[in-house]
C-alpha cells in the first residue's frame, strides 16, 4: 500500500481505510480507473476472488501462482473474444478442423512429436542458421505457425494500451486450443530469443489439444507432468539432442560457446545451456552454477525497442491471420465496423484500411 500511496498522492487511501473521510463517487471512479478494477468491486462486502479462466500450469518454487494481475486477465479476455470471432468466421467459411490439434498424446516420446512438428512447420535448423537475427527467426517461426492455421499474437502491453506493460515474470505465454481457431499469445515484453521457446512450448500444448497458461522456463524441471513434457518437446524441436551433440565444442570459455550455438539455433543461450546439460556434456552442479551466472549476465543487457512501424506492430499484436480475416469480412459486409474496430483496438476507419494494406488485404 505504501508504494501505491507514494505513486498516487492525490488518492486519500489511508484516510478512506481508517474511516476518516468517505470517497465521493467521482473519486471512486478515478480510483477504479487507476487500479484497473471494476467500480462495482468497491461496493462488495468482501473482495471477489478472481480466477484465471483457463488451466494454469505456472509455478514458483513448485507452488501455483494464486492471484492473477488485471493485466493478465484482460489479455486473456481480449484473446478469447478474438478467438470466438474467428471460430464463427471459420464455421461460416466451412473451414475444416486443423488436423494436428490434439493429434498426439503425452505418452508419446518428445523427440517423436518434435519431429512431427518440425516436419509440419517446415522449421529447419539450416534455415534458422542462415538468418542474421533472432527477430528474423522469430518472425519466420510465427509465419510458419500461422501458415498452419494458428493465430499467433505477440504483445508486450494490454491491448493497445502502452501504459499497461505485461510482466514476463508473471507469464510468458498461453495457448487457447480450438480445432478451428487455435491461438497462441506470446508476452512481447520477454526477449525475442525467449519467445522462440515459448512459441514452441505452446505449440506442443496445441499438439496434445490443450489450453494452458504457461511459464515455459528452462530454469527448473516443472513438477507438472504436462509442462515437463511440453518443455521437452519444445527443446527437442528447437535444439535436437543429436544436433547439439554434433555442434557443441568443449571449451574453457563457455560464454563464447553459448553465444556461438545460440546464433546457429536462434534460441536463448539459456536454452542452449539446458540442452548441453541434457546431452550430458556437463555435471548437474556445473549446470546450475553456469545457468545462474548466465542469467545475471543477460540481465546486464538493457532491452531496447525502436518502436517500429505502427501497423507492423499492430499486425503482430493481433495476428496477421486474424487481421486478414476480420478486415476482409468487414469489407465484404459480413462483420460490423464497430465490432472490428473494437477487436483490433482501433478508433478510426483510416487505421483499419492502413492495417489492411499492411497484411495484404485489397482495399
Amino acid at each position: 500500500m505504501d508504494s501505491f500511496v507514494d505513486k498516487h498522492p492525490k488518492v486519500k487511501l489511508r484516510a478512506w481505510l481508517e474511516g476518516e473521510v468517505q470517497p465521493t463517487l467521482k473519486q471512486l471512479e478515478s480510483f477504479a480507473n487507476t487500479t484497473r478494477a471494476p467500480i462495482g468491486y468497491f461496493f462488495l462486502s468482501k473482495p471477489p476472488k478472481e480466477s484465471i479462466p483457463i488451466p494454469d500450469f505456472r509455478t514458483v518454487a513448485d507452488r501455483v501462482i494464486a492471484r492473477p494481475s488485471p493485466d493478465l486477465l484482460d489479455t486473456i479476455y481480449i484473446c478469447q473474444q478474438r478467438q470466438e470471432w474467428f471460430r464463427e468466421y471459420a464455421r461460416m467459411a466451412h473451414e475444416p478442423p486443423i488436423q494436428f490439434i490434439g493429434s498426439v498424446s503425452r505418452s508419446e516420446k518428445p523427440e517423436v512429436v518434435a519431429g512431427q512438428m518440425r516436419e509440419a512447420l517446415g522449421f529447419s535448423i539450416a534455415e534458422r542458421s542462415q538468418m542474421g537475427t533472432w527477430a528474423q527467426a522469430r518472425r519466420r517461426f510465427i509465419e510458419q505457425a500461422e501458415n498452419n492455421g494458428v493465430m499467433v499474437m505477440v504483445n508486450g502491453v494490454v491491448g493497445s494500451n502502452n501504459n499497461r506493460k505485461l510482466d514476463p515474470d508473471e507469464f510468458r505465454g498461453f495457448a487457447l486450443c480450438d480445432p478451428l481457431a487455435p491461438l497462441i499469445f506470446l508476452n512481447g515484453s520477454d526477449t525475442q530469443s525467449a519467445q522462440m521457446f515459448t512459441l514452441a512450448h505452446e505449440l506442443a500444448h496445441l499438439w496434445i489439444g490443450q489450453t494452458a497458461l504457461s511459464d515455459a522456463s528452462m530454469r527448473n524441471i516443472p513438477s507438472n507432468k504436462v509442462e515437463k513434457w511440453c518443455n521437452q518437446v519444445a527443446a527437442e524441436l528447437l535444439v535436437p539432442l543429436s544436433a547439439i551433440t554434433e555442434h557443441y565444442r568443449v571449451t574453457d570459455n563457455l560464454t563464447n560457446e553459448l553465444n556461438r550455438l545460440a546464433k546457429i539455433f536462434k534460441v536463448s543461450t539459456l536454452v542452449i545451456l539446458r540442452r548441453i546439460y541434457d546431452a550430458k556434456k556437463m555435471q548437474r552442479e556445473q549446470f546450475w552454477a553456469a545457468y545462474d551466472e548466465e542469467v545475471q549476465r543477460l540481465r546486464t543487457f538493457a532491452r531496447s525497442s525502436s518502436g517500429g512501424n505502427f501497423y507492423n506492430t499492430t499486425a503482430a499484436r493481433v495476428s496477421k491471420r486474424f487481421a486478414r480475416a476480420i478486415i476482409s469480412s468487414t469489407l465484404e459486409g459480413r462483420a460490423s465496423f464497430t465490432e472490428t474496430l473494437r477487436l483490433l483496438g482501433f478508433k478510426k476507419l483510416k487505421a483499419l484500411h492502413d492495417l489492411g494494406r499492411t497484411v495484404g488485404v485489397e482495399i
